[in-house]
């Protein structure tokens, strides 16, 4: 069936059933929601055969009689149509396509697999945990301010309320119905939209501001931690109805946030969405709540690098972004001058540089006497570790920025050409390649039979040694940073600025960590701590059991290489041009290096020296 839509000849729209065709495309399975002008259906993409990629496909039928009325009911459906299309944020849904047939228009955007956060509180028989609703806020708080700061103009979302919460798969919120989203022009008064109980009292009046979705923020907690449903309640009504007097699970502080986002005054609440999160997150610090920070030295790059000298550096032509290699006295290292350099590592004298004809930001690896790396150039070359001599070389369709990986006799390796490649080790020929959603940037992590790699679509995969997908796992963003881990746990960051621990065997989330700010860099296990950076400027060490934050440190600018630890210190660069090295149970620094570029790949220690490369075209060799 194509394209029918099961009313005609009645005088009531009927709705759609399962098995109906919509735009030659999407296959209709069933109904998942039901609003004032139509439904929401969840439908195949049949675009792709050979995958079942479902999508939710919102209707609005037009039944007005008058002409006029009809125009303006498809005008404001096709401005959430373009309004999505406009917005890119891992807690909005992605739109992918928009038409009308005939009465009836469709909005089909990215399928949810979850519960609304509605149905959760009314499915639960006790109060939500404070750690878990903190959560979902700090999140909710991040969209929000994505929406406040919107260019050209702010948009103001105006129904926040824990039925437009999405809580999916993974457990982070997804906030969905921009019907009446708008964008927000000082001054200009409108109608009064939005769901009571949830609205501030401005927005009665047609005045709907950036803190009118701070206090309806305000209003879906207290719902969320009462189960009081406000729309029940007398308006502006929740002073009466304490927090901690309904539930006294509920902290002091979490309660005062919450009664600050509820002030009748909109100058007496958050400044701004981004004001309420740095609140949310100070409850997390003070509770100990596992979303987020917990108390720790909160040490500052306070030491200078008086007396820190380099034992040796050695200048390349461009920027140094990858990490070394130190192995048998030698040092090899990629530059962003197309070539890869053999320094001696005790004196830093150059012995040989093997020309690519792209940028090399991976790290070799070394076996049997060759060296395996890829380039920009879109190829995987193999030197002679002794000579820089090309043994042979393996094309991808992509540049290639994940570094190689090697076992069981082959090389695994991500490719921008959206495929995760096994190319035997001896003859340089593919043995299988594994399609990904986006560019694998990340390099592979091989445990037991299974090779672990992220791509840029936020997809993270297990794949076993014939190529074949054993499990699947989706960030909300890109997981540019490589895998660390052990047979009970596996750990990696993303750009959704999270750290995650998953199990290896199933990708199940054991737990998750929220950081500041997205994240490429690997992280670094050492005992029961897991360290990474954060483009907060932060270095974070984590209980890898609990969760809980140990202690963070602050420098002064981005951290996206990766932390190592060597004895008892540990070393991460920073973009701002140092490379600190901290006591890595307490955080306190020890002293800090600074070169004259940013330092974004890995340092490496051996025999008690450490070494890294800095954009400004240098790697350097210092005591560690």
């Amino acid at each position: 069936m194509s394209d029918d839509r099961g009313d005609q000849g009645s005088s009531t729209p009927r709705q759609l059933q399962a098995g109906i065709k919509l735009a030659n495309r999407y296959s209709i399975q069933e109904v998942i929601g039901i609003g004032g002008m139509g439904s929401v259906y969840r439908a195949r993409d049949m675009h792709f055969p050979n995958v079942t990629k479902l999508v939710a496909v919102k209707e609005m039928i037009n039944t007005a009689p008058d002409p006029l009325v009809r125009d303006t009911i498809v005008q404001n459906f096709e401005r959430e149509a373009n309004l999505l299309a406009t917005l890119h944020h891992p807690s909005i849904p992605r739109i992918y396509d928009y038409f009308t047939i005939e009465s009836r228009s469709y909005l089909v955007i990215e399928f949810i697999h979850g519960k609304d956060l509605e149905a959760i509180i009314n499915d639960t028989n006790s109060f939500l945990p404070e750690s878990q609703v903190l959560s979902w806020a700090i999140e909710l708080c991040d969209v929000l301010d994505y929406l406040h700061q919107h260019k050209p103009d702010p948009i103001i979302f105006r129904d926040m309320k824990p039925s437009n919460v999405m809580i999916n798969h993974n457990g982070d919120v997804i906030l969905v119905d921009f019907g009446i989203a708008k964008t927000f022009q000082s001054g200009i008064k409108g109608t009064m939209i939005g769901t009571e109980g949830y609205s501030p009292p401005e927005q009665y009046r047609g005045e709907a501001t950036p803190s009118a979705d701070i206090y309806a923020l305000g209003a879906t907690i207290h719902h969320a931690l009462t189960r009081r449903d406000p729309r029940l309640e007398p308006p502006f009504s929740f002073s009466e109805r304490p927090l901690r007097r309904i539930n006294s699970n509920v902290s002091a502080e979490m309660e005062a946030v919450v009664n600050t986002a509820l002030e009748y005054n909109p100058d007496s609440r958050f400044r701004t969405a981004a004001d309420m999160k740095q609140a949310l997150v100070a409850v997390a610090r003070k509770t100990g709540a596992p979303v987020a920070v917990a108390t720790g030295p909160q040490t500052g790059p306070k030491a200078a690098s008086g007396g820190i000298k380099p034992l040796w550096s050695f200048k390349c032509e461009d920027e140094i972004r990858g990490t070394p290699l130190v192995s048998q006295g030698m040092l090899y290292i990629g530059s962003y001058d197309n070539n890869l350099y053999a320094l001696n590592a005790a004196d830093g004298k150059f012995q040989w540089k093997y020309p690519t004809d792209g940028g090399i930001v991976t790290r070799p690896v070394l076996f049997d006497g060759n060296l395996y790396f890829g380039s920009e150039d879109q190829r995987l070359h193999v030197v002679s570790a002794r000579t820089g001599k090309v043994v042979w070389t393996y094309y991808t369709d992509g540049p290639i920025r994940s570094s190689p990986a090697l076992a069981e006799g082959h090389v695994f390796l991500g490719s921008d050409d959206n495929h995760l490649h096994a190319v035997n080790l001896n003859t340089g020929r593919v043995a299988w390649k594994f399609e990904t959603a986006d560019a694998v940037r990340s390099t592979p992590f091989v445990l037991r039979d299974l090779v672990f790699a992220g791509c840029e679509s936020g997809d993270y995969y297990a794949v076993d040694f014939r190529g074949e997908l054993k499990w699947r796992f989706h960030a909300k963003r890109s997981v540019t940073a490589s895998t660390v881990g052990t047979e009970q746990a596996i750990y990696f960051s993303s750009m959704d600025s999270t750290l995650y621990a998953l199990d290896p065997r199933n990708g199940w989330v054991l737990w998750r960590f929220r950081l500041g700010k997205p994240s490429i860099s690997t992280p670094c296990l050492a005992e029961d701590l897991i360290f990474v950076g954060s483009s907060d400027g932060i270095i974070y060490a984590v209980d890898s059991k609990s969760a809980k934050e140990v202690w963070r440190f602050r420098t002064e600018h981005q951290v996206n290489s990766s932390p190592i630890v060597y004895k008892d210190s540990l070393y991460c660069g920073s973009v701002d041009g140092n490379l600190y090295c901290l006591e890595y149970r307490t955080g306190r620094v020890r002293w800090k290096f600074n070169t004259g570029g940013a330092i974004t790949g890995t340092p490496v220690a051996f025999d008690d020296i450490v070494y890294v490369g800095s954009t400004d075209h240098q790697v350097y060799a210092l005591l560690a």
